[in-house]
């Protein structure tokens, strides 16, 4: 299946400033993310959640950006051709490679010494879990990962003790063949060796002719400040090693949010919902609120509703790339007292009598929605 346009899956115009783009690509990661999709939609959404994180690394790149406006996705795909560097003849041969390659079975990479084919690592890709104080503050973290180690019992050749590696007889220790189609002559990876240009007659049997073995290291790793779900951390050189001298691939550390007991992130800012007595609400007063450095304090009106919103600038998350912290958004809950006592309950009857003499007073939205009512009945 075709990749959809980069600008699309974030929904923003081509002409879109980089502050649009990384808006954009927070309210899509929000939508998408796994953790907020359960059950049947999980699946379909860590496929979106994918393909926005995709293209928000595109774009948020100059460089791919630019690539990828001149050359759309052949630009900064490495498994298409025809991106920059691929004009004229050489774009002519990698062509005729392609399609020769696929009829022989060919593999792609690059030349090492002596014109063996080298291939870069896979990369890998490591999901780590910080909570809400952590992504603020930033923190140092160790992990453990696959590494590879030269083989103790054959010192890295890959034979076995007392045997020797001999060159590919099928290649003359090139790594690769010459094969003619029809006109063409098209060179391919040799099949015996694999591109090795060598082949190993008795493999050693503590690494199976690899000549290392896997283990694990402990590796350092700096999360930033401010960091956000979804957004992954490079650490070059550290995946899968190449063939044949080949360079390693990248571990890519992916970020994830924990649930938080008070707050939810919504970039840079922060939401809470503060519960309040109606007493508290029909009266006013001062309450507490929690934040990420502490208390505060806000001045409740006397009449607040349910819904009321109070901002409190700056004492949101300082993102990775912002300039300023954002700010912490309290929703004000009124709550509605439960398992009262007779005494209570009469004294509330008492109340709302007093409110019903005063009409609509008390309760201007109440007397709108009971004239709305007659509106539309009538």
């Amino acid at each position: 299946m075709a990749k959809r346009d980069y600008y699309e899956t974030l929904g923003v115009p081509k002409n879109a400033s980089d502050d649009e783009i990384k808006k954009a690509y927070r309210k899509h990661a929000m939508k998408h993310h796994p953790d907020r999709n359960q059950g049947d939609a999980s699946k379909g959404a860590e496929e979106k959640f994918k393909e926005c994180k995709e293209a928000y690394e595109m774009l948020s790149d100059p460089q791919k950006r630019a690539a990828y406006d001149q050359y759309g996705h052949a630009g900064v795909d490495p498994n298409m051709r025809g991106g920059p560097g691929q004009e004229g003849f050489g774009g002519f041969a990698e062509a005729f490679g392609d399609i020769f390659g696929d009829m022989f079975g060919q593999q792609r990479g690059g030349r090492g010494a002596g014109g063996r084919q080298v291939f870069r690592g896979g990369d890998l890709s490591y999901a780590m879990e910080i909570t809400l104080e952590e992504a603020a503050r930033g923190k140092d973290a160790q992990i453990r990962i696959p590494s590879w180690e030269a083989c103790d019992t054959c010192h890295g050749s890959g034979a076995k003790p007392g045997t020797q590696v001999k060159t590919c007889s099928t290649c003359a220790g090139a790594g690769a063949v010459q094969m003619r189609q029809g006109f063409f002559s098209v060179q391919q990876t040799c099949p015996t060796c694999r591109g090795a240009g060598k082949v190993i007659p008795e493999p050693c049997t503590a690494c199976q002719g690899q000549g290392r073995i896997k283990k694990q290291k402990t590796l350092e790793v700096k999360i930033p400040a401010g960091i956000d779900g979804g957004m992954r951390i490079r650490s070059t050189g550290n995946g899968e090693p190449g063939t044949n001298g080949g360079p390693a691939g990248d571990l890519y550390i992916e970020i994830r949010l924990k649930k938080h007991d008070i707050f939810e992130r919504d970039g840079d800012d922060l939401h809470c919902s503060v519960p309040i007595s109606i007493i508290t609400a029909s009266l006013g007063g001062e309450i507490d609120v929690p934040t990420l450095a502490g208390k505060a304090v806000i001045d409740i009106p006397e009449g607040t509703q349910t819904g009321k919103q109070f901002r409190l600038r700056g004492k949101g998350i300082k993102g990775v790339r912002a300039s300023y912290p954002g700010d912490l958004y309290c929703h004000i809950v009124v709550e509605t007292p439960v398992k009262l006592n007779e005494a209570q309950r009469k004294l509330l009857r008492e109340l709302e009598e007093s409110f019903q003499k005063g009409a609509g007073k008390h309760s201007p939205s109440s007397e709108s929605w009971t004239d709305r009512l007659k509106s539309f009945f009538t």
